[in-house]
């Protein structure tokens, strides 16, 4: 089982949606627990993440706001998602197998694709895939937070962006 990890900087709407997408992998057992991250005070994101279970954290300036997620997250394994995402069919069973077969081989990042919307879209994706830390798609073992380099393996399933995500 997994923490979700959901960065909302999009509005309440984007929020809702990727944790409503998130029910199934809840249904299935590999979603234990979501942590809505705010880099500032949002009221109407935290009821949503009240009236769904989910924690709610403030990262403050200059903190990483996935390491604080982490801190109040009930699993050692982590998907990372920013409001607005959808992973797409296949996600739970990809996921699942990725932390199972990680942990037996040293905890390595796992990242799932990102489906774009048009050129400037895909052109921001491919550039975030050589970014070094960790981003929206990851999954990865709370001990991976750090940012320093770690082996990046592919996870055959993939995310899109709802179109109510303005970002």
């Amino acid at each position: 089982m997994l923490s979700a990890l959901i960065l909302s900087r999009n509005g309440p709407e984007s929020l809702a949606v990727t944790l409503s997408a998130l029910v199934a992998g809840v249904a299935q057992g590999v979603v234990a627990d979501a942590v809505v991250i705010v880099e500032k005070h949002d009221p109407d994101s935290a009821s949503i993440a009240d009236a769904t279970g989910a924690e709610y954290v403030v990262a403050h300036d200059g903190a990483d706001p996935w390491s604080t997620g982490a801190r109040v997250a009930r699993r050692e394994w982590l998907i990372c998602l920013e409001a607005g995402d959808l992973p797409l069919e296949g996600w739970i069973d990809a996921v699942d197998r990725f932390a199972f077969v990680a942990s037996m081989e040293g905890f390595p990042v796992g990242r799932l694709a990102r489906r774009s919307r048009g050129l400037r879209e895909w052109f921001a994706n491919a550039l975030a895939r050589w970014s070094r830390g960790t981003r929206a798609g990851d999954v990865v073992h709370v001990s991976r937070l750090d940012g320093g380099r770690s082996r990046v393996a592919p996870i055959p399933a993939a995310i899109a962006r709802s179109s109510l995500a303005t970002a």
